[in-house]
């Protein structure tokens, strides 16, 4: 008998040290969603640099209870609290190396929509240039709506967690959208269908289109590329590794479009460089080494790229991310967020011609501009402090500070209109809006729409008459203002909506609107 207890002891203690395994019990339980290297499939990547940015519940309990509007099921009936916390432990640690994910990689993800047929015309009697999309980041969908009525005419599932800000073809007609783990939507918004999807990298940032409609580039934190797209089929143009002058590898913050420049402006997280990259396919050529003469017909030198996706370097005395630019695409503000200050950089010369102080982690991304008294200015938020910048974009200059009830993230306006809309998004005043006057800088009203939950994000029909706001929960809603009596029309139940985007408003880069 003694035997036996002690045989059976050492099964279960065997038994038990088997399931203890969390690598094991992700290839038993996990790896059939999230793929065998936790670098996603069905389901998201389970790594470090993609579970830091969900923001989402703790760990332990998405795996005990699953999560909702999902299909991510509950384990607490299959594993113990012990096998639970260990393997959310594995799933927070870094992968041994950093996986490649090249052009072969990228080609085997690509799936085309079957059923999908491009229709003639718009399916819908709606103004398609007065489309809004809204993302709602609850149950993964997008949410097309008519911006005359505010009928939502579709409601299209999204790769989980779509980050970045979808981005239109020129004439509006398609929308590509981004997600965290880098999956790339087509959707036709005249046949309000999907088009096809392909995960263009491991780990994204956001997405640019050319000024031309014909390439798609897509910012990637994990592998360090830039990944270019064909809009017209989602195969892949090109991959470009991300190495800086020094030689050191770098993540990619963004990319831009600067359409008048016919190129993506990138922001190298690691490296102290920007990169320019031509979408023309007639761009010079870009010179790195010795030019013995640049003698117009008699250039000595060998070119380090030409011509369509051709290179060119600016150099900076520290990494930038996160920019502004101004109207004319000719200068950009980017924040050195270590060192307080903001940074401008001429992108003609090629060089930092301004320094600006910008304490608090300003949001340069969502910064707007107007003109006011002659004069050009663009209003920045910050992500620390309760407080809104207005800089003089001919002088570099800060001319006003705007307190606010706390730190915010966006900033939104319209030409038409003599407002400019500031959340507070962090904090404990996140359920209040500002609605500040162009000219004087005074906060005119402070909405409390719903008491509590957070509100943010605005967004503009086509012509301004009507703002947009997400209640940002995931029982939400967008509130419909008349944008000149700052009443509330119209509320439309929505989970979780976070960005809204207007088709005219983007293709049209509308004063007032991020781009």
């Amino acid at each position: 008998m003694t035997r036996l207890i002690a045989l059976t002891s050492v099964l279960a203690l065997a038994a038990m040290a088997a399931h203890a395994d969390p690598a094991q019990t992700y290839a038993d339980e996990c790896a059939v969603c999230h793929g065998d290297h936790r670098l996603g499939g069905t389901g998201p990547a389970l790594i470090p640099q993609t579970l830091g940015r969900m923001r989402g519940p703790n760990l332990e309990k998405v795996i005990a209870h699953g999560r909702a509007a999902t299909q991510m099921p509950a384990f607490d009936e299959v594993l113990e609290p012990q096998e639970i916390a260990a393997l959310a432990k594995y799933l927070q640690t870094p992968l041994d190396t950093d996986p490649e994910w090249q052009t072969e990689d990228i080609a085997e993800t690509l799936w085309l929509d079957p059923d999908y047929t491009p229709a003639n015309a718009p399916v819908f009697d709606a103004d398609p240039l007065n489309i809004t999309l809204v993302v709602e980041t609850g149950d993964h969908h997008v949410s097309v709506l008519d911006g005359d009525t505010f009928e939502v005419l579709d409601r299209f599932e999204t790769p989980f967690a779509v980050h970045g800000g979808p981005k239109f073809s020129p004439e509006g007609r398609y929308v590509f959208i981004m997600s965290r783990d880098g999956w790339v939507q087509k959707y036709d918004i005249w046949s309000l269908q999907q088009v096809g999807r392909v995960r263009a990298g491991l780990n994204s940032r956001n997405i640019a289109i050319s000024s031309d409609g014909k390439h798609l580039a897509v910012a990637n934190y994990l592998p360090m590329t830039l990944t270019i797209l064909s809009t017209e089929d989602l195969s892949v143009e090109k991959v470009m590794p991300v190495v800086g002058k020094d030689g050191r590898k770098s993540r990619v913050s963004a990319v831009y479009q600067a359409p008048q420049r016919r190129s993506f402006i990138l922001a190298l997280k690691d490296t102290p460089e920007i990169w320019e990259v031509a979408t023309d396919p007639d761009a010079d050529a870009v010179y790195e080494g010795f030019v013995h003469s640049r003698e117009k017909g008699m250039i000595e030198g060998l070119p380090s790229s030409e011509g369509l996706f051709a290179r060119r370097r600016i150099m900076l005395s520290a990494p930038l991310d996160d920019f502004f630019f101004t109207d004319d695409y000719r200068n950009l503000i980017g924040a050195a967020r270590t060192t307080g200050k903001g940074v401008v950089v001429n992108l003609n010369v090629g060089r930092e011609i301004a320094e600006l102080p910008l304490p608090g982690m300003p949001h340069l991304g969502s910064g707007i501009s107007w003109d006011k008294d002659g004069r050009r200015v663009m209003a920045t938020p910050h992500l620390e402090e309760g407080m809104l910048s207005i800089i003089d974009t001919q002088d570099w200059s800060v001319t006003d500070t705007i307190e606010t009830a706390g730190p915010g993230f966006f900033l939104r306006s319209h030409e038409n209109s003599p407002y400019f809309w500031a959340d507070v998004f962090f904090g404990p005043n996140r359920d209040l809006m500002h609605v500040i006057d162009k000219q004087t800088l005074e906060i005119v009203k402070t909405l409390q729409p719903v008491p509590g939950a957070t509100v943010a994000h605005v967004e503009f029909t086509r012509d301004g008459q009507y703002a947009l706001v997400s209640v940002w929960e995931d029982d939400g809603e967008v509130l419909v203002y008349d944008a000149e009596t700052l009443e509330i029309v119209k509320r439309l139940p929505m989970r979780k909506p976070s960005g809204k985007y207007n088709v005219f408003n983007k293709i049209t880069f509308s004063e007032g609107t991020s781009h």
